[in-house]
């Protein structure tokens, strides 16, 4: 992988993590994920 390439992965990394820890637990349980399985949810777009 290129240097470009890991940092706009890394950036979409942190975005999500970002916008998914930006919601409420109720919003979270809607969509059917919990606290704990947003950071292996973004590591697929570290990827």
């Amino acid at each position: 992988m290129n240097p470009i390439r890991i940092a706009k992965s890394w950036i979409n990394y942190r975005r999500t993590v970002a916008e998914l820890g930006g919601l409420s637990n109720h919003a979270l349980n809607d969509i059917g994920i919990t606290r704990y399985d947003i950071r292996n949810i973004a590591s697929r777009s570290f990827r």
